[in-house]
């Protein structure tokens, strides 16, 4: 069986997924981290590929950016392919001086003002949560690796190039949810999540400050954010 958007069958795919959202990190996971990795998916160049990793079957997939890419990407592999578990590896940039480059951000929620969750299922909240068990195991798998992580809400925005003057009101929201960073595609990962009875969770590195204009390459946000994808694979161990 396939869908429009993935031509894996059923059995290609393990029960957990982890989800950067380039697809060409997603094949750097794949070359460099697991073994035996077979690719299972190139439709619209949305790499997915399953191997194992220290002995244990595991998936990693593209998911495009925002929130209507990982929403339908995520929908599949959940209602689809029987994944049960997907870990979102992403890229973010920081609100708050506190969070340096490549620094490591455990999603704790996910603010939206999106309409995905209303329209998709009715969901009012513009607060979606990850599961708690996949935020334990991250963390605890952190620690066991001695890798800082800073826990918290991210702002899961529809907009990435704002006009000046809509920033004093985007300033008053973010204060007031106390969010730490921005990305695009988390809180419609943890509603799908819900809504069918998954798992999910959510590691993002500082990629750019919104306080000190510092930014990494495109290169590096490809290939070197390797803590976040430390945690998460050793933490696909313990699904």
């Amino acid at each position: 069986m396939s869908t429009p958007h993935n031509q894996a069958t059923i059995g290609e795919i393990a029960k957990t997924v982890i989800m950067p959202g380039d697809p060409l990190r997603a094949k750097h996971i794949a070359e460099t981290l697991l073994e035996d990795a077979v690719q299972f998916n190139s439709v619209r160049g949305m790499l997915g590929y399953t191997g194992t990793y220290k002995g244990q079957k595991v998936s990693v997939m593209g998911h495009g950016m925002g929130i209507p890419s990982i929403g339908i990407y995520t929908y599949e592999l959940y209602s689809q392919y029987g994944v049960e578990n997907i870990i979102r590896i992403g890229s973010c940039g920081a609100y708050v001086e506190e969070l340096k480059l490549y620094d490591v951000l455990l999603v704790t929620s996910a603010y939206s003002d999106s309409t995905y969750a209303l329209m998709q299922s009715g969901d009012k909240d513009n607060l979606q949560y990850p599961s708690e068990e996949i935020v334990n195991v991250l963390r605890d798998t952190a620690k066991e690796l001695d890798i800082h992580v800073t826990e918290g809400t991210c702002n899961s925005s529809d907009v990435f190039y704002f006009e000046d003057h809509m920033m004093p009101e985007l300033d008053k929201t973010l204060k007031k949810y106390n969010c730490l960073a921005a990305e695009m595609e988390a809180f419609a990962l943890f509603h799908n999540a819900k809504v069918l009875g998954k798992k999910a969770g959510c590691l993002l590195t500082v990629s750019d400050s919104l306080v000190t204009n510092e930014v990494t390459t495109p290169e590096e946000r490809q290939t070197a954010f390797t803590n976040m994808m430390k945690i998460a694979l050793e933490a696909a161990l313990k699904l």
